[in-house]
């Protein structure tokens, strides 16, 4: 016999959000709270805005809430307010909104604290610790999160359990207790990849997950996770043919890429968190050398993520322009830096790196120091700090700034080394760092050197692989062995032709032949790039009016001449220059 379909829309509702079919469920419910005369419960009105949310509607999830929480007040409901009141809190800071989250949370402890222990309180055991971590106060920070356990294991909900695994994750990694941590992760990850959690849940998971294996510098987890979360996001109802490994994708040369504001939009019905794990892709797919396909995703994740995650499309412009500038489209990569700063990103190093491609020296370590002074703290984004002080050591060296390559260098050695547990991504820049400062000075850098390459090819990384073997082509010639350095070119010219460097193969390839017959950069003539070459040195206009048997003003003549075709204007930007395109 076949069971009756209820034709009551409310009762409809809640079955479409039993199934988390959240596009129906919002339709049905919307559409009856249109009428005065039919009212809906507090219950209703929370899955209305659960139900608004998954929809792309956060301005009517945030209604939608207020109104259950002032019906759970009415009904002398603690629980249920006091539930209401901590997503009000989520919401409103995710909105951008602190001082609204703020009174939202007060309310939440309000209604809570006082309470016999419930599953509710979860949620503010994990606010607890976030807040205790942010200070530093790690032990303050693991209690929370513990006691989250407990009430997650008393009331038997495998979200909250997996929930509370996640934050004392979190609070490990930030504590220094790298393996603790990372356990603890993969244990609330197997929750999620068995399909034991909600939507909700699984989603914050995996966006949660990605974020912690970036920032601690774990490739192999952020590889594995994101194409899990990606799968988890595709709406099977599309009919979206499977993505291409990430490893070779590609994507057609016309794809469009992220060089203009895009309206942040989530369509009805789809999946709110697929942008935001398209957007960790991105940075994947980036150092995996798919770039193409990274960028025609990033702009695709600007398109998806949902209003209260624009630090998603922060990350995707960002991404995209160090494809941008890597490839050597540097008007480009300025205009997706820009972006990223425009929605509250710090886009370093990227965009230090293109002011030393620029010619602009200065520029580049006056925004990769400031960047450094802000990441003061190494506990939190390892990944994000060692990024800064390998771009240091590479613009120390750039500008003749031994030193202080060597002390980035330090640095980085330190970080990598201070890690609980062998982390090769930390491991590779550091001995990148260190290779190119011994070569700097002359030292033996073949040994650093061959770790570094060794390091990048087993984590599967392309194009910092292909850097390091230009480095190694130099350490070869400086030690006499020219077929080595030679090999080590045309491999390093196969990867950055095959990658679209544009620049990094001009390079290589100049080097292979010798740098005779090549066309020298900026439109310099041959005389000007041998004053360049000079001031490079250190030279006064005195001093290369010697050299060259020419007059001090004919020197500064060419010299203004050289400035006017580099688009630059000290001495120190025409040195960052030459030494950024090897013509010293």
């Amino acid at each position: 016999m076949s069971v009756p379909t209820t034709t009551d829309p409310v009762e409809r509702a809640r079955g479409a959000a039993a199934r988390e079919s959240w596009a129906e469920a919002y339709q049905l419910l919307h559409a009856h709270d249109r009428h005065p005369s039919r009212g809906l419960t507090a219950d209703d009105l929370s899955v209305l805005a659960d139900a608004a949310w998954w929809s792309g509607h956060v301005d009517e999830s945030v209604t939608a809430r207020l109104r259950a929480h002032a019906a759970y007040l009415a009904a002398d409901d603690h629980r249920g307010a006091g539930l209401a009141s901590w997503w009000l809190y989520y919401e409103y800071a995710g909105l951008g909104r602190p001082a609204a989250a703020a009174g939202w949370l007060h309310r939440a402890r309000h209604h809570l604290e006082d309470l016999p222990d419930c599953p509710e309180q979860c949620f503010l055991e994990m606010t607890a610790a976030e807040e205790a971590s942010a200070h530093g106060d790690h032990e303050t920070a693991l209690a929370a999160t513990r006691r989250m356990t407990a009430l997650a294991l008393a009331c038997g909900s495998p979200d909250l359990l997996a929930l509370s695994r996640q934050a004392e994750s979190r609070v490990l990694l930030a504590a220094g207790r790298r393996t603790e941590g990372l356990a603890l992760l993969d244990d609330a990850m197997c929750a999620v990849s068995a399909g034991e959690l909600s939507g909700m849940v699984t989603g914050w998971l995996y966006c949660l997950a990605l974020t912690q294996c970036m920032e601690a510098a774990d490739f192999a987890r952020a590889v594995e996770w994101t194409n899990a979360a990606m799968e988890w996001c595709a709406p099977p109802w599309t009919g979206r043919p499977p993505d291409e490994d990430a490893a070779g994708a590609t994507a057609p040369e016309d794809s469009p890429t992220p060089t203009a504001p895009l309206p942040v939009t989530v369509p009805s019905g789809e999946n709110p968190f697929r942008g935001v794990c398209r957007a960790h892709r991105v940075e994947v797919l980036d150092l995996l050398g798919a770039w193409a396909l990274a960028e025609a995703e990033a702009r695709q994740a600007c398109r998806e993520v949902p209003v209260d995650c624009l630090e998603s499309a922060a990350a995707a412009y960002y991404a995209a322009g160090d494809v941008q500038r890597r490839q050597g489209r540097l008007e480009a990569a300025a205009v997706s830096y820009g972006h990223a700063h425009e929605l509250g990103r710090i886009p370093q190093p990227g965009l230090a790196l293109l002011r030393l491609a620029q010619g602009r020296a200065e520029a580049a370590v006056a925004g990769v120091d400031l960047a450094l002074a802000c990441r003061s703290d190494p506990d939190h984004d390892v990944l994000g700090r060692s990024r800064l002080l390998a771009a240091r050591a590479e613009v120390a060296l750039a500008v003749r700034d031994v030193p202080g390559a060597a002390k980035a260098a330090a640095d980085l050695d330190a970080l990598a080394g201070a890690a609980d547990g062998d982390v090769p991504l930390l491991r590779a820049l550091a001995d990148t760092a260190l290779g190119s400062v011994a070569l700097a000075e002359k030292r033996p850098a073949l040994l650093p050197l061959r770790r570094a390459l060794a390091g990048w090819l087993e984590l599967r990384v392309p194009y910092e692989a292909a850097q390091v073997r230009m480095l190694l082509a130099a350490a070869c010639r400086a030690a006499g062995d020219e077929e080595a350095a030679r090999l080590e070119l045309g491999t390093a010219r196969a990867v950055f032709e095959r990658l679209g460097a544009v620049p990094d193969a001009r390079r290589a390839a100049a080097l292979l032949s010798g740098g005779s017959r090549r066309r020298l950069p900026g439109g310099l003539t041959a005389r000007e790039a041998e004053v360049l070459r000079l001031v490079a040195s250190g030279g006064t206009n005195k001093d290369i009016a010697r050299a060259l048997v020419i007059s001090e003003h004919t020197v500064a003549r060419h010299l203004n001449n050289i400035f006017a075709k580099l688009g630059v204007g000290s001495r120190a930007s025409a040195t960052a220059y030459a030494y950024a395109h090897d013509l010293v």
